[in-house]
This record gives structure tokens, sequence and C-alpha cells, in this order.
């Protein structure tokens, strides 16, 4: 049965444990007499932010892998991701806007050779992503056609810049307005494709210049002049509502944001952010101080760097709990898809150390990773269109609550503390006494009047 077809009084559950129990169905049964630990309250009258959706990106490199599975294994990956009936209903793809670091060469749209200039964009193209990125997208709007597509470049064509090269080298001031144009062309050439660009950032990581990847640094001054004199002109001549999001970097430098919210704020339609370095406080102090400007998170990844599993899927839950609360309208994490040595990465990368939501190793072999099982905990029951509401938490459970457009509850649960807890969570669409084991998530969507008892 499609969960956007829950009859009155259905309620179902997921939990994680431990890496060899993710996302398991869970059986409900009447409440119980134990002691409760843990008591969660809802409020549906105090309402929040919109949720736009949950999601990760198809980078050359993860297109590439999925798309050159086997026809029936690739069905069931793009069913898996997302179908909100056979999968987990992912609804957000955030899609390099050229290179990027996991791809497996340096490439734009417009690339000359010999520091030839193309100011007319002559030789633009997107024939690149007709391959298996394009294709991949479309297929995954067709399954779920909530899906809507954000579009970040790492990097203007080398010839724009004055390294020469799409690795390091800022974007020289009289390419501005063809830079705008490329970026419109872009966005023309994918709706050719039945393909609609529903927002773009302008510039991934802007202030971070990579010495072994595509990147670009882009000065909050400059972001707000290229903008306003040029990407907002280009896009309106040219009929386009695609939404632009600012700053797409990490937490620990909220004054960049906050200078194109000072200088043009009528000039974005929101402000996006990674999870890198800081807290996602800042997102709720912004957001607030600018007449709630909407905030999404666009990318985090994980990786080697956090030990798996407990470390690195409580990671997942406790940040996307909080990045959430902290008023983000979407959830996204990084690459789809890596092989087993994380790659594809561009030549000169070295040695990548993140991690997919699925790992395609050698003989075509697809493992779906704990990133997957954690961002499924939202996805499968937090929909497109969906309302967070108040809800409580204690010192050992996180929880985030969502109202779905089609009158269904989500609710996840994370518990953060060393032990197992007994946590009573009742609304009216809900009520359930959980044990919830240490550093466990629980997933329910529920519509109607419901009780039960959840064990692990």
């Amino acid at each position: 049965m499609s969960r956007q077809e829950m009859p009155m009084g259905t309620t179902t559950a997921w939990m994680t444990t431990d890496a060899a129990h993710m996302m398991r169905p869970l059986a409900l049964a009447a409440p119980g007499h134990a002691p409760i630990d843990d008591e969660l309250t809802f409020d549906h009258g105090v309402r929040h932010q919109r949720i736009a959706g949950f999601g990760a990106s198809f980078t050359d490199s993860s297109a590439f892998l999925v798309n050159g599975l086997d026809g029936g294994e690739k069905r069931t990956v793009m069913q898996r991701l997302f179908s909100s009936d056979k999968g987990i209903g992912l609804s957000l793809l955030r899609n390099p806007i050229g290179a990027s670091d996991y791809a497996r060469w340096v490439y734009s749209y417009d690339d000359m050779a010999g520091g030839v200039s193309d100011e007319h964009l002559d030789h633009f193209s997107i024939e690149h992503d007709r391959a298996d990125i394009l294709p991949l997208t479309a297929w995954a709007m067709r399954i779920n056609p909530d899906l809507r597509l954000i579009a970040s470049p790492w990097s203007a064509p080398g010839w724009m810049k004055d390294s020469g090269t799409m690795i390091s080298g800022s974007l020289l001031k009289r390419w501005y307005g063809v830079y705008a144009d490329y970026l419109v062309a872009f966005i023309k050439a994918y709706a050719d494709e039945g393909v609609d660009v529903h927002a773009i950032t302008i510039q991934n990581e802007p202030l971070f210049e990579p010495s072994h990847y595509p990147g670009m640094p882009l000065s909050a001054r400059e972001a707000v002049d290229f903008v306003l004199r040029h990407l907002r002109p280009a896009l309106h001549a040219a009929g386009l509502r695609t939404r632009i999001f600012g700053y797409d970097h990490n937490w620990d430098h909220p004054e960049y944001p906050e200078y194109l919210l000072a200088h043009a704020a009528e000039a974005f339609d929101g402000i996006a952010w990674h999870w890198y370095g800081g807290e996602p406080s800042v997102q709720s102090l912004l957001s607030r101080r600018f007449g709630d400007k909407p905030v999404y998170f666009t990318e985090g990844s994980g990786g080697d760097w956090i030990p798996a599993f407990e470390a690195a899927f409580s990671n997942v839950m406790r940040s996307g709990i909080d990045i959430l609360r902290h008023r983000s309208r979407s959830f996204m994490l990084w690459n789809i898809a890596l092989d087993e040595r994380n790659g594809p990465v561009v030549p000169g990368f070295g040695r990548s150390t993140c991690r997919g939501l699925l790992r395609i190793g050698k003989g075509k072999q697809v493992e779906y990773t704990l990133d997957y099982y954690g961002l499924g905990h939202f996805s499968s029951v937090i929909r497109p269109g969906a309302t967070r509401i108040e809800s409580s938490q204690t010192p050992s459970i996180r929880t985030l609550v969502c109202d779905n457009p089609d009158g269904s509850t989500g609710y996840v649960f994370f518990n953060d503390a060393q032990r197992s807890r007994y946590v009573h969570a009742g609304d009216g669409a809900l009520d359930v006494a959980v044990s919830m084991p240490p550093k466990s998530a629980l997933s329910i969507i529920a519509r109607g009047g419901d009780s039960g008892e959840v064990g692990a």
C-alpha cells in the first residue's frame, strides 16, 4: 500500500539499532505498563517551516556508477532511492553544474583550449550530461513527481577565470555577464530535455579555493554584485523563475550570508548551508534576523573521518534532527553512489574519504550504506510540503515531527543516550510506548487515532 494512501488509523514504524538491523519494520501492539523513562509531547497548533524534502547528488561519478548497473539492478536502485512505496522516497537532487571533485575528469559546458574565449557561448553544450546525469535525473522525476532539482557550480569555465583553469582561480569581472548567460543556458538546456531546475546556488563553498579539484572563491561582495547586476536580470530576461540560494557553505562563517541578506535580501530566495564547520543554530539566528528568510541544508557527507557504524549513524540522525529543528527546509547528503575506493574522483584529487548512500563495488555489487538508511529515516515518513510542528525533547531523546499534506504525521526519534530508554509518545494521531536501545533511531508514520507498544 502506498504511504500516500494510508487509511485512517494506520501506523507504520521502522527502527535501526545497529549495522545488522537498519530500518527494520516493527509491529505495533497495545501499550504496556512499564515505567516510562521519557515522555514526549507534540503540539500540532505550533507550526514551523515547510519541508521541501530530502536527497543527495547525482554527481558525474554517482550517475556513471548507477547508470552502469544492469537493467534490473538499476531499476531496483532507482526505486529504492526515489519511490515512496518501494524505497525511501527521496525528493531532492543537488547536481553539480559541470565537474565537481566527484567527476571522472574536469569539464564545463563550454570548454575552450589555449586561452580562447567564447563570449557568445557558441560552443555551449550539455552533451556530457546526456550520457548518465540527465537520464537518471529525469527517471527520478518520473518515479517521484514531487522531486525538485537544485544545481550548483563548482567553477566557471576556465577561460572565464584569472587562472585559465577550473582548478583554482577567480572569475574575471569582465565575464560576469557571460557567466550569468552560461548559467541561464544550462537551465534552458535542461528544460529542453524536460528537466526543470527548481533552484541554483551561485557557487559551491565560495570561501574555499581547492588546489586539487574544481573550485572558485567568490566573496560576499562579489556574489551580491553578480546576482543583482547580472544573474537576476538574465533570469528575468529569459522568462525563468528559477530560485537563487546564496552562500552554500559552512555554519562557521555566518558573516558571509549575513552580508548577502543585509545588502540584497530581495535577490536571494534562501540561504544554503553545509555541515563541515560550526553549529546549525546559526541557521535559525540568521533566518530570524532577516524576516524568516528560507533555510536550506544542501550538503553533508559521511566519511572515514567518523568511525562506522554507531558514531557515523548517530551523526546523521543527530545532525539531521538539529538541522531541521533549526528551520531548514531540506536535509541533503552528498554523493548518491561511490565505488569501493570512494570514487571516482577527478585526476590528481588523491585519496577520497567520503561515503555515498550506495557503494557500488567490483562486479557491480550494490551496498546500501548507513547514510542511505539514516536519510531514509527522515524521507520515508516526512513528505514534500510537510510542516514541522512543535515537539518536545529530553536529554536522551531527540525528536522531529511533521504533519504531511495527506493528513498523516511523520515522527523521527533518536535515542542519543548510552542506555535503552522506554519512551511514551502521544498526541491525536499517535499513542505508543517505545523501547529504544542506545543510539537507535525510530521513524513512525501515523494517520488517525492509533495506539501500540513498539519493542526492539
